[in-house]
């Protein structure tokens, strides 16, 4: 999962999207407890993909997959992704050989079980920050690089924007100041961080330092790409900008950063069988940060999306075709799910019936967490496009003997772009970086009033740390889910088809 703090992020420049760019729901739901359901059986992703060629052997239910998918056998696909993270330098980042080993695995195992895969490969921008500071007179003033903030060192006069409706927006918001070769100091708010520093460069500003519009400091932001990135951009706290704003003088800036091209690649799979028409997609990122082996984020998401392939094979018994998603740079900002949403055309999004995200199911902490499709617990973003409330239900149902709660759609992770383009989402997850409250852990066990995962984007988040209880039940919903839309996107649970979901997506 894409944290809110991150050295990294993208600007997609080219990506091969491919034939697989062409573009359920039943609403029974299992009466097992998915907590007491069987998990045994293969030992190895090996044994699980020398298995896999036939699939099931049955039609594909949302039952029947999800008991096919053992604990044993996704647990082997952490292995190998563990293995794969040792054998080069601890880590699976987009852009590294750690990364491209972990791609070769994932699609030679479903090329292995008779899938139609692709590779296709996109260009990214990676932001490596190395320091940034902030000087007045003597004192230095905590601050943070915006990413993309190029690098440089200046020593110029501050000149403080009005604090208006505009703060920094707009030229006229410069009036009668001295901008040229300053440092200026604008507000947050009214428009991105990239249009007050495009705005301070084109008038002839040296920097721009961008102070916070509540408490604390401002140390997430970013200015959209290298080519909107034009001066040294640093954002502080509304208590440190208060402080500039009323020394005034001179002050210093200094970023040390680089700004590097980078290819990666996705993973797209799809079943040789089933209706074109309605394509049921699921996906998890396979890239990790590059502080560690990234196994809960998201190697346990991959291991679960990547076992339900096998399990079901490339050509089964199924009323809807089923694509695969395994995304790169997701980590960077959902680079390589955006692009191939953007790579859609009208007709291949029509084609999808909805997209089911699975990111990070096995935290150590783990909470039981099903996406806010209808927006019930009215709680940061609105509810998703049409059908995505039937998806919640379809995992509420599913978990019920967990008494699974909402999870905002934050824009986090890679459902993100699907919903963009008016695709119903939704999926499980076992949280990040969100405190365990006292009533959670009453219900879930655990410990409150720490991380969901305290191994969130660390060194530690290691096999070892994977709560094998919450991964053993998630996975299996993992798989319900998948087996229930390829059985049917329509009933109690369904998303529109046909001409309602035309109407629908028109209405977004």
């Amino acid at each position: 999962m894409r944290t809110q703090r991150t050295r990294f992020a993208m600007s997609v420049a080219v990506c091969a999207v491919g034939a697989l760019t062409l573009a359920s729901c039943s609403g029974e739901s299992s009466t097992d407890d998915p907590a007491t359901t069987s998990v045994t059986g293969s030992s190895s992703s090996a044994q699980s993909s020398g298995a896999a060629a036939d699939g099931l052997g049955a039609p594909v239910t949302g039952d029947a997959l999800a008991n096919a998918v053992t604990l044993d056998a996704v647990v082997g696909h952490l292995e190998e992704l563990t293995s794969i993270a040792e054998a080069n330098g601890g880590n699976r980042a987009a852009g590294t050989p750690g990364y491209d080993a972990s791609v070769d695995y994932v699609s030679g195992l479903l090329r292995d079980a008779g899938f139609d895969v692709e590779t296709p490969d996109f260009s990214f921008d990676s932001y490596d920050l190395r320091s940034n500071s902030l000087r007045a007179g003597d004192r230095e003033v905590p601050s943070n690089a915006f990413t993309y903030s190029p690098a440089g060192t200046v020593t110029a006069p501050l000149v403080v924007a009005p604090t208006d409706d505009t703060p920094g927006c707009e030229a006229t918001d410069y009036d009668g100041l001295p901008v040229t070769g300053a440092v200026v100091l604008v507000s947050r708010g009214s428009c991105p961080f990239a249009q007050k520093g495009i705005v301070a460069a084109d008038l002839g500003a040296a920097a721009v330092v961008v102070a916070n519009n509540e408490d604390g400091p401002l140390d997430a932001g970013t200015l959209g790409s290298k080519a909107d990135a034009r001066i040294p951009a640093l954002g502080v706290s509304r208590e440190d900008g208060a402080a500039l704003a009323a020394g005034g003088g001179e002050v210093t800036v200094a970023v040390d950063s680089e700004t590097t091209t980078t290819t990666s690649r996705n993973v797209i799979a799809q079943t040789t069988t089933g209706d074109t028409d309605n394509i049921v997609m699921a996906g998890a990122h396979l890239d990790s940060v590059p502080e560690g082996p990234g196994i809960n984020d998201n190697g346990t998401g991959v291991a679960a999306v990547l076992e339900s392939a096998l399990r079901m094979g490339g050509a089964p018994q199924t009323t809807n075709a089923v694509r695969f998603g395994f995304w790169g740079a997701e980590e960077l900002g959902l680079v390589g799910s955006t692009k191939y949403v953007e790579g859609l055309s009208d007709d291949d999004a029509a084609a999808l019936a909805l997209y089911l995200n699975f990111d990070m199911v096995g935290s150590n902490n783990p909470g039981y967490l099903v996406y806010d499709g209808d927006d019930s617990d009215q709680e940061g973003a609105p509810a998703g496009p049409a059908g995505s409330d039937a998806i919640e239900r379809t995992f509420e149902e599913r978990l019920a003997a967990k008494d699974a709660d909402g999870t905002d759609f934050d824009g986090r992770s890679d459902y993100g772009p699907f919903i963009e383009r008016g695709i119903p989402a939704g999926g499980v997850f076992s949280g990040a970086d969100d405190i365990k409250t006292e009533e959670q852990a009453a219900r879930w066990g655990g410990t409150a009033n720490e991380a969901f995962d305290p191994n969130y984007h660390t060194p530690e988040d290691t096999l070892e740390n994977v709560n094998r209880d919450a991964l053993a039940v998630n996975s299996q919903a993992v798989a319900y889910g998948i087996g229930t839309y390829a059985e049917s996107v329509t009933g109690p649970n369904g998303v529109p088809v046909g001409e309602q979901r035309t109407a629908a997506r028109q209405s977004q």
